[in-house]
């Protein structure tokens, strides 16, 4: 008879919970008992006693045995033949036969049909479930089936036995997507926080008008692609509500991009429309950017330009009303469910509070479901306040087509996903009873923050992800690869195991979760083919057995930074020619200081002011001993003169930022990423992880207005030392 213990312990193993870890310095973490409990109930399993621990380990150990076959099943197109799973009872009188019957349908339509006996498939397992035979069998699939998602229905048939299973079939590549043009070559962009873009036409917002702008600009200096923020929506309040890596949905974008200027009712209106231009100027002056105003003004002025659309076009099915019914109809169940969100948020919120989000948790019981007859009579009395927030995505929709159509570059938008969306948001609203609510999400201790991190959003659950047949994972990376030429997946690691944290616990308590990690990363091959899109995998942080092994069979770029890369345990400086080619480098994120305020040591001292740093005399003495480094570094390389006393620079000077690029631009890396605060000399790094309240972080303007930059000698000479490079 086993213990409670040891049951848990098995359940556990079962469901993907990593017993021990080892971070970053070298010390071993054992999970918990109550760490496992906590993360076993958050996956609404019965743990209360050991014979319900004991269902539920017989439930994972037989499902799908009863039930024809899995849920969803992965397989790589280059399997000949491609084989999926059958559950078979094997029934007194039915030995022979058993005729299985494979109806496999494509997403348009088109019909396999495999008709084979029993006897003539081949065994590979078998299993006694409550007394009775169940075999397992291979079926192969019909030949040359193309990369895809199928529907399979499967039924098996005799003078006994009449059963039926269900399953999703993803036929998926073996590496991403890679441009004919980097098969053999490589080149260089520009990465950009445009939130923060000051420009004389936009709202006090960088906005899509100033990245069309700064992508027509990079392409005439030959850049290959310019990478932005995510444009995920955010509920746009401080201090914790404007992060885009803590948006409440990945599927949906937010409306303070939308370059005003360039929406046709608004145009259509002329000076019809109340812009609010005083307070425009006020936000456009702004040392640092207020979201909540400029949500509100931009909002003001959709509402505007919604209702003319509604009077003029909708009701009078214009053609322009055509183009959004197609977009409805594209977008489906999701986007009803993002515009629901959106209209019950604004139900019930704070009174006064104009334009704002409510968390769906605080909302009177009958609307937390979002299937509830509650919802479903809402959405019914209140259709043209659900079709503003439609209307909003399909302006957004259509500006970000025209934006990737007219980037004149080998990639162009180069887009990044955050690791997931916050609890009281719609995607979690729409799809809670695949997450793991009371859970939050993070990284344990390393030496980026001894304390670890809580990233205040909640996972999803594993088997639920199975059983769903990746349903939400399959939208999230399709929605997010519309329009770019590139995607960078924030947290890569999460693709292997996640940190899960339980509620009330601190970071050093949490376990890792493992996922399907093969699954995964063929989906994402599978879309990324589809889509044409480099998958960029950001692989910093503690990293598991085999990570940067794997993702380099898949052809997803390994994100390598300046900082990080050394000859460890020697801190010398990465020479440019030991960098891996299938890879994106740069000198920092926005999590990291920029290179000016690494320079300077702006970082330390930041740090020191905000109370998170308890040596930073240690520090300093550690940044002179890196800075002399890297000048070693760029001097034994021939790239700077010998003799360069770099004691005497307290600011960084244009020609060492230059120095510095061109370090990264002799790497084989396909792809180098300069970022703009570098390049116009910003001191302050855009975030400060893990503080919101007394750092600015997201609401830093960039130093230089677009208008300045653009014209900036620096970036000339950059695309002169790049084409040196072959970049």
């Amino acid at each position: 008879m086993k213990s409670y213990e040891d049951l848990l312990n098995e359940l556990s193993d079962l469901c993907g919970i990593i017993p021990e870890y080892w971070d970053i310095f070298g010390n071993r973490h054992t999970a918990c008992q109550h760490t496992k409990k906590s993360i076993l109930r958050a996956m609404n399993l019965d743990i209360d006693s050991a014979e319900a621990i004991e269902n539920e380990i017989n439930v994972r150990t037989t499902g799908n045995w009863k039930s024809l076959t899995d849920p969803v099943i992965v397989r790589s197109v280059n399997d000949r033949p491609a084989l999926i799973p059958v559950y078979i009872p094997v029934i007194d009188g039915e030995e022979s036969g058993l005729t299985l019957r494979l109806e496999l349908e494509d997403e348009k339509g088109q019909k396999d049909l495999s008709v084979i006996p029993v006897e003539v498939a081949v065994v590979s397992d078998q299993k006694w479930i409550d007394g009775i035979k169940y075999v397992k069998i291979e079926l192969p699939l019909p030949d040359n089936k193309e990369i895809g998602y199928y529907s399979a229905n499967i039924t098996c048939s005799g003078k006994n036995l009449d059963i039926n299973g269900s399953s999703r079939i993803i036929i998926a590549p073996d590496a991403c997507y890679m441009p004919a043009e980097l098969e053999n070559g490589k080149t260089w962009g520009l990465v950009v926080n445009l939130y923060s873009i000051r420009s004389g036409l936009n709202w006090g917002v960088g906005d899509f008008g100033d990245l069309k702008r700064i992508i027509d600009w990079a392409s005439g200096l030959n850049g290959g692609f310019v990478g932005i923020n995510p444009l995920h929506a955010t509920a746009n309040k401080r201090p914790y509500d404007i992060s885009p890596y803590s948006p409440i949905s990945r599927l949906y974008k937010n409306f303070i991009y939308l370059n005003m200027e360039d929406i046709p009712e608004i145009k259509e209106l002329g000076d019809k429309v109340k812009t609010q231009p005083e307070k425009i100027s006020e936000l456009n002056n702004a040392l640092l950017l207020d979201y909540e105003k400029a949500a509100a003004i931009k909002n003001s002025v959709l509402i505007q330009a919604f209702e003319h659309f509604y009077d003029r076009h909708y009701m009078m099915n214009s053609d322009r009303a055509k183009d959004f019914a197609s977009y409805i109809s594209k977008e489906g169940r999701c986007l009803d469910l993002f515009a629901a969100y959106m209209a019950l948020s604004m139900e019930f919120a704070a009174p006064g509070a104009e334009p704002d989000v409510s968390r769906w948790q605080d909302w009177p019981e009958d609307y937390k479901n979002p299937m509830s007859p509650a919802v479903d009579n809402y959405v019914k009395k209140n259709e043209k306040e659900i079709l503003f927030y439609k209307y909003i995505q399909w302006l957004i929709d259509v500006q970000m087509e025209d934006i990737s159509k007219n980037a004149r570059m080998p990639v162009g938008i180069y887009h990044d996903l955050a690791i997931g969306s916050v609890s009281g948001g719609s995607d979690i609203w729409s799809a809670q009873d695949e997450i793991a609510l009371g859970i939050d999400v993070g990284a344990p201790p390393d030496d980026f923050n001894p304390n670890g991190q809580n990233w205040g959003f909640p996972p999803f659950i594993p088997e639920r992800l199975k059983q769903t047949g990746y349903d939400f994972l399959i939208r999230t990376i399709k929605k997010n690869m519309n329009y770019c030429g590139a995607i960078r997946i924030d947290h890569a690691l999460g693709m292997f195991r996640l940190f899960w944290i339980p509620e009330g616990m601190s970071a050093s308590e949490g376990a890792y979760v493992r996922y399907p990690t093969e699954d995964i990363l063929r989906i994402i091959a599978l879309e990324s083919v589809r889509n044409r899109t480099i998958v960029i995998a950001e692989d910093l942080g503690t990293l598991a057995e085999n990570v940067r092994e794997t993702l380099f069979r898949f052809r997803m770029l390994s994100y390598r930074l300046l900082y990080f890369e050394r000859n460890y345990p020697d801190p010398s400086f990465t020479p440019p020619d030991k960098y891996p080619e299938t890879a994106i480098c740069s000198v920092t994120t926005h999590d990291l200081p920029t290179i000016n305020g690494w320079w300077t040591g702006r970082d330390i001292d930041a740090k020191k002011d905000l109370g998170i740093s308890n040596d930073d005399a240690s520090e300093k003495d550690m940044r002179q001993r890196d800075k002399s480094l890297l000048i070693n570094a760029l001097q034994s390389h021939g790239i700077i003169a010998p003799g360069f006393d770099f004691n005497l620079a307290e600011v960084m000077p244009p020609e060492l930022r230059l120095s510095i690029y061109e370090y990264l631009a002799r790497t084989p890396c396909k792809l180098m990423a300069v970022s703009l605060d570098d390049a116009i000399g910003a001191l302050d790094q855009q975030n400060m992880p893990g503080i919101a309240n007394t750092y600015p972080s997201w609401r830093q303007r960039s130093v230089k207005s677009l208008e300045e930059f653009i014209s900036d000698k620096w970036f000339y000479e950059l695309k002169e030392m790049c084409k040196k490079h072959n970049r």
